[in-house]
């Protein structure tokens, strides 16, 4: 494993790959793995000559200072369940400074809406954020492969506007959202979680598979407001949102269409923990 500080390391080493016809794979992180990351960088282990892991906490993405302060970073923790997948993995962990040549700064793009809804309206530039930082990677790495999770289903869609905007040449594959043993989504900010609060968030999952069968067996019969009600009925617990959108256009519709398959989104505010989920409903 080689882990790299500065953008002319990764030059090197991607250089080398290129002259060896090498596939290369691409699993962008903020880090403070879980095995949802680690499902990611296998999946790219078994289908890329070499990977990339990039450890980076992206400041642009964040609109709330606190949310950035806090978030859980591990470095040497990461390093090391990497290498219990592979040693033939490496590493980019640069500074704010190596990543965005100074200062971080931030590109607005025109996502056709995409990034208003959901987490865009609670998150102001978000996904502009994300789309800077993951564009600048892409430059860099110029992978065959990238990967990302089914939790971020929003991001994804975001990523692959981005890919047509910029006229980028890679493949983009989704993997299926690892979850802990009672349903709730992985994610690097469930360590903030009580483990009281980290049982009880059980429900987000168990009401996503509810809303599911329910849209199966009746889409025209469904009660947001009721398992809006039960999940807000939890101590410490509140809805930011629940939604069923369209799949593609993650946009709400007056009328479920047979022909179109549709999405639920939910976000949980657990004690200033923010929780999303999404579950496919047809």
């Amino acid at each position: 494993m080689i882990v790299c500080r500065t953008k002319e390391e990764v030059y090197a080493l991607i250089n080398e790959s290129t002259r060896l016809k090498q596939v290369l794979g691409l699993v962008p992180t903020m880090g403070s793995l879980h095995e949802g990351h680690l499902s990611l960088i296998s999946e790219a282990l078994r289908h890329n000559d070499i990977v990339w892991v990039t450890i980076f906490v992206n400041p642009t993405q964040f609109d709330n200072k606190k949310d950035l302060s806090n978030y859980p970073k591990n470095l040497e923790n990461d390093i090391q369940l990497i290498k219990k997948i592979s040693d033939n993995i490496n590493v980019f962990h640069p500074s704010e400074t190596e990543i965005y040549d100074g200062k971080p700064f931030l590109k607005k793009y025109d996502f056709n809406h995409l990034d208003l809804e959901l987490e865009g309206k609670f998150r102001a530039d978000h996904f502009n954020g994300v789309a800077t930082i993951v564009s600048k990677l892409f430059e860099l790495f110029k992978p065959s492969n990238a990967y990302f999770g089914e939790k971020d289903f929003q991001q994804t869609q975001i990523i692959n506007r981005l890919i047509d905007i910029e006229k980028i040449n890679l493949n983009m594959i989704i993997c299926p959202t690892i979850r802990e043993e009672n349903g709730l989504a992985l994610s690097s900010r469930n360590k903030l979680l009580s483990v009281k609060n980290k049982d009880k968030s059980s429900i987000i999952y168990k009401n996503l598979i509810f809303l599911q069968k329910s849209f199966i067996k009746n889409r025209n019969k469904l009660n947001l407001e009721k398992i809006k009600s039960e999940i807000n009925f939890v101590n410490d617990f509140k809805i930011e949102y629940l939604e069923i959108v369209n799949n593609k256009s993650l946009q709400i519709e007056l009328k479920f269409r047979e022909n179109e398959s549709y999405r639920a989104f939910i976000c949980v505010n657990v004690n200033g923990v923010r929780l999303i989920d999404n579950i496919l409903l047809n």
